[in-house]
């Protein structure tokens, strides 16, 4: 009709321009979608799938932001995906094998005794991603048992907690190799091997299967037959098996049987508390033969 208001786009009443739904994010683009939590437009890019509807990717953002953390059993961070942890030290410790093949000097330069840690203390940790280089066996047995027993306790303590139980267990290995060996010619024995770590992750297991009401027999028939092994074969270090085991299975205890809310003071304590006695002893056995 003459005189009538103009026509405007289909579906957008009077032809007002500003009345046409436009992607927030994307001003260009008309969209006619709306998110479902805060009602504004979303072009099919900022469009994500939700139980009703569609989601933008700023409602999506803000709801991951504010949502709960998942947590394991024990407390600690959920983490989707592969053992990162595991798959990290099994990868230094076969970096580092190769470099004791391929660089002369290498072992010698990271390997622990007694009397090299009193005077190059990263001795105590670095020697748990050594092994012996001409024993191919010593490095598979180890790493074959780290993929065994790592993934579970990665994903049952969460990453944090799995790395410090790790490293903890190697120190405790090299610790009681200082306060069990006699302070003669055996302080001068080069030792090298992620058995201490290894026997660290085995008493932690023990434990946590046990707080979860799970069989542990196969992981007690191991560490029976490794323990006695260790007394039969020749160059093994039963004290850094004894030394990992105690403080894994210590740790282990603490983090499984920690209050639910007291977890994450826990977490953190109990490491440092382990610490603190590992570096008290050793300096109290340095100190009883003069080396500080």
């Amino acid at each position: 009709m003459p005189g009538g208001p103009p026509a405007g786009p289909p579906g957008v009443p009077g032809g007002a321009a500003e009345q046409v739904p436009v992607c927030p994010r994307h001003p260009d683009r008309v969209s006619y979608v709306r998110c479902q939590r805060c009602g504004r437009p979303a072009c099919p890019e900022c469009q994500r799938p939700a139980p009703v509807g569609i989601h933008c990717v700023d409602c999506v953002a803000e709801a991951a932001r504010t949502a709960r953390e998942g947590r394991t059993v024990f407390g600690g961070r959920v983490r989707a995906g592969r053992p990162v942890v595991t798959l990290t030290l099994i990868g230094l410790c076969a970096v580092s094998y190769v470099l004791q093949l391929a660089v002369p000097g290498w072992t010698s330069q990271w390997a622990f005794s007694p009397l090299a840690g009193a005077f190059e203390p990263w001795r105590f940790l670095t020697a748990a991603f050594l092994h012996s280089p001409g024993q191919v066996f010593h490095i598979l047995f180890n790493m074959i048992a780290l993929w065994m027993i790592g993934p579970y306790l990665e994903s049952t303590l969460g990453r944090a907690r799995f790395a410090v139980l790790y490293l903890m267990s190697a120190l405790g290995g090299s610790v009681a190799a200082v306060l069990l060996a006699t302070a003669t010619d055996s302080w001068t024995t080069a030792m090298v091997g992620a058995s201490g770590a290894v026997f660290g992750l085995f008493g932690a297991v023990l434990v946590v299967l046990r707080r979860l009401g799970r069989d542990a027999g196969p992981i007690i028939g191991i560490l029976v037959l490794n323990g006695v092994l260790g007394f039969v074969l020749p160059n093994i270090a039963w004290q850094a098996h004894l030394g990992g085991l105690v403080v894994g299975a210590a740790l282990g205890a603490a983090f499984a049987y920690a209050p639910r809310e007291r977890r994450a003071l826990v977490g953190w304590a109990a490491p440092v508390a382990v610490l603190v006695l590992l570096l008290g002893a050793t300096w109290a056995t340095y100190a009883s033969v003069g080396l500080v």
